[in-house]
């Protein structure tokens, strides 16, 4: 049976968006592996801190985890423009994974005001 928060269309996205990340920078050089870790801890942050917060009995105490989530989803918009810039994705990738995060943002912006 799975935890109610995996059926959120937010936290399956999230993790869809880490596991993209994560194949995404295995192809990364070795010299980038700041970008690499630095951008697979942000990603994985948004759907782990989903899932905390959907732990959390106080509504308080769940909110500031889905901020803590969009903020990670934050994290990721200046090191995509860095991958970009040193031509480790394209413009196309770019674009297309940060129109993923806006509309992650715009789900988790939802869940806080829920």
């Amino acid at each position: 049976m799975p935890f109610m928060f995996e059926n959120l269309k937010v936290y399956q996205k999230a993790v869809a968006f880490a596991d993209e990340i994560s194949s995404l920078t295995e192809g990364f050089s070795k010299g980038n592996y700041y970008l690499t870790d630095q951008l697979n801890r942000a990603a994985l942050s948004i759907a782990a801190n989903i899932a905390e917060g959907n732990g959390r009995y106080g509504k308080a105490d769940r909110k500031n985890f889905f901020r803590i989530s969009r903020g990670s989803a934050f994290e990721c918009i200046p090191i995509l423009e860095l991958c970009k810039r040193k031509k480790l994705i394209g413009e196309e990738k770019h674009k297309a994974l940060k129109e993923n995060l806006d509309e992650t943002c715009k789900m988790l912006s939802g869940l806080i005001n829920y």
